[in-house]
């Protein structure tokens, strides 16, 4: 008797502990109307969370996905749950995006361009996780090829358009596993050695430089850049992630007690994009809505430039 009782005591206090956590979740920016975003990796997870969230703050957001199928049905899936609204709902619109195609990623800015009149907000989302080693359709090791490399390009090629909606913003996702990477210069395709967490936290690490170095050059510009981490998330990013059978029931239980939905995981990617609290803040890390400090490892600004200036002779923009 004793072991169901207390099962059912942890049971409840899990449950008190998740709904607190859910009362405590800050409050979304304003209205976002009038305004464009780009979520990168928008039909599942985090970007989705936050393609719904924008969409209900009557942003028009354009979802850039690799899997246009997915994609699509995951569309049709949030404006089921927004709901169509007499004041005039935002907008959700679907365009393929493959960042570990730079040809993709070319065409799919060249679009944006010839369609888009503006853009407001652009959240460098969607991420690999863990893989076998693979490489991109340019020859990338693909972690550091979709999170970093494919991002970069993406950013690069759309900045002017940012720069003439100013005041915009960039919101990079990146993770607290950054302070386990190290950017190597030697082997930055991992083709000496490849260990799939190592390479994670090297491309999560890339982030934030990139952020870093990319806000110091777009100073005096309107255009703000941040990064950040959305805390431990129950996503499909954990997918080449090998738990045993027997484990997995465990495991289930454990991340619905302790990890974060993908709404919770969202919010500060939400915050970033369209709180007026943040308007004008740029080069700074955050967690949970609030900046936070960061290992020197981060802040190394020649790290950051010598990675800017490799990264662009890599994806093209220099010879």
């Amino acid at each position: 008797a004793a072991l169901p009782a207390l099962a059912l005591g942890a049971g409840l206090l899990v449950a008190a502990w998740r709904w607190l956590r859910g009362a405590a979740r800050p409050r979304r920016g304003g209205s976002m109307r009038g305004k464009t975003v780009i979520i990168t990796g928008a039909n599942s997870g985090l970007g989705r969370a936050a393609a719904a969230e924008l969409l209900r703050m009557h942003a028009r957001v354009i979802m850039g996905c690799r899997d246009r199928a997915r994609a699509e049905r995951a569309a049709r899936e949030i404006r089921a749950e927004v709901g169509e609204r007499a004041d005039g709902a935002g907008e959700l619109v679907v365009r393929e995006l493959d960042l570990a195609s730079l040809r993709s990623v070319r065409a799919f800015c060249h679009r944006v361009l010839q369609e888009e009149s503006r853009l407001d907000v652009l959240i460098n989302n969607a991420g690999i996780f863990q893989c076998p080693y693979m490489k991109t359709e340019d020859g990338f090791e693909m972690q550091f090829g979709v999170n970093h490399l494919g991002h970069f390009l993406l950013t690069n090629l759309l900045l002017g358009l940012l720069k003439n909606s100013a005041p915009s913003r960039i919101v990079v996702v990146s993770s607290k596993l950054y302070k386990y990477g190290e950017i190597n210069f030697e082997d930055l395709n991992s083709e000496i050695s490849y260990n799939k967490s190592f390479c994670y936290s090297r491309s999560k690490l890339a982030n934030i430089l990139f952020a870093r170095e990319l806000a110091r050059r777009l100073e005096g510009t309107g255009v703000t850049v941040n990064s950040l981490h959305p805390g431990i998330v129950r996503t499909n990013l954990g997918r080449h992630v090998n738990i045993p059978l027997l484990a997995k029931p465990l495991f289930n239980l454990v991340s619905w007690a302790f990890f974060k939905t993908p709404l919770e995981g969202a919010q500060t990617s939400i915050y970033l994009a369209s709180s007026p609290d943040v308007e004008g803040v740029s080069g700074k890390y955050f967690g949970d809505c609030k900046e936070e400090e960061l290992l020197p490892k981060a802040m190394d600004d020649l790290v950051a430039r010598k990675l800017w200036d490799i990264s662009e002779v890599m994806v093209g923009l220099l010879k």
